[in-house]
């Protein structure tokens, strides 16, 4: 059954993600918990993830407790901790450099690490900063902040330019085998498309129907462009060669966080309601509210590991339990 191009307004729209939800529950889920990692004195907010794939480490911006806490994949443990940060929000680690990069909210700063927990490399005057990105073919990042996108040398963090948008961009991607980035700007209900090799806003698309597009994944080669919206709850998909919308489906309530799996041809969407809705496509357009896996209150942001075949998860601390990392094995 689908729910492709329903309106999350309409009565069948609801009628249809429930049962498809409902015939969901009776199945075995593909998402399976297989490590669990406890992060002691970790308290709220916890933001965006990244991953050192050889040395096995995964990164965790604590925003709510200033930090960047690392963890060994290995023995499931924490190994060590970056300090004193001001609402640390976006992290990218950069294979080339063998370094850490953050991006914090508070100070508006961008900072470099390696080894040690002082910073090798930084840049400030980047209000609000927020989600990072790596351009490998030109060993650039770009950045999130104000009412722009910084471009910064990967390996100093200079800053090379700064591209104006119409408000706050929250999460965005970099075309693989093009010049654009796809950005969501909420406060605009747009998604602007970027042209890197200019440096501007090369057009921007409406976002109808849903307000508080956050969460953004992109299918390259399908053309295909997928946003989480929360107001109300909705996955929209876009086809990038006309910027217009081919698809919409009910989804889960406060999205911060979505990934496309590529070769399982599904989404995973993280949602602060406390659950994982597992998306699949089923033809061209046609989508299906497949599971809904269960996770904790506020565990909104995540990160999803091609490589791993895994799913991580951040959980924020609640009465009497740390905040974790849960790992998802997707069987």
């Amino acid at each position: 059954m689908s729910c492709s191009r329903l309106l999350a307004s309409t009565r069948a729209a609801c009628l249809c993600a429930l049962a498809l939800f409902g015939a969901a529950s009776a199945l075995s889920q593909s998402l399976v918990l297989t490590q669990t990692i406890d992060l002691p004195g970790v308290k709220g907010r916890i933001d965006h993830l990244d991953i050192d794939l050889e040395g096995n480490r995964l990164f965790v911006a604590a925003l709510a407790a200033g930090s960047l806490e690392v963890v060994d994949l290995r023995t499931g443990r924490r190994i060590a901790r970056f300090a004193r940060l001001s609402e640390p929000q976006g992290v990218a680690y950069l294979p080339a450099h063998q370094r850490v990069v953050v991006a914090s909210g508070g100070s508006g700063r961008v900072e470099a690490y390696e080894s040690v927990p002082s910073a090798v490399a930084s840049v400030g005057s980047l209000d609000d900063a927020d989600n990072i990105r790596l351009d490998a073919r030109s060993d650039r990042l770009y950045v999130g902040y104000g009412h722009a996108l910084a471009v910064l040398d990967a390996h100093t963090l200079a800053l090379k330019g700064r591209i104006a948008l119409p408000g706050h961009p929250e999460a965005f991607e970099l075309e693989p085998s093009g010049r654009r980035v796809f950005v969501n700007v909420p406060s605009a209900a747009q998604i602007a498309v970027v042209d890197r090799d200019t440096g501007t806003v090369a057009s921007t698309w409406q976002v109808t129907g849903a307000a508080g597009n956050f969460a953004m994944a992109l299918d390259g080669p399908s053309n295909r462009l997928y946003i989480a919206a929360r107001r109300p709850a909705l996955l929209q998909a876009y086809d990038t060669r006309t910027g217009q919308r081919v698809a919409e489906l009910p989804i889960c309530a406060d999205a911060d966080d979505l990934f496309h799996d590529v070769l399982r041809r599904q989404l995973y969407v993280v949602c602060g309601q406390g659950v994982v809705d597992v998306v699949r496509e089923r033809g061209i357009d046609r989508f299906e509210a497949a599971e809904q896996l269960p996770t904790s209150p506020g565990a909104r942001t995540g990160l999803f590991v091609p490589r791993l075949s895994t799913l991580f998860v951040a959980v924020p601390a609640h009465a009497g339990t740390a905040a974790q990392i849960r790992a998802y094995t997707v069987r």
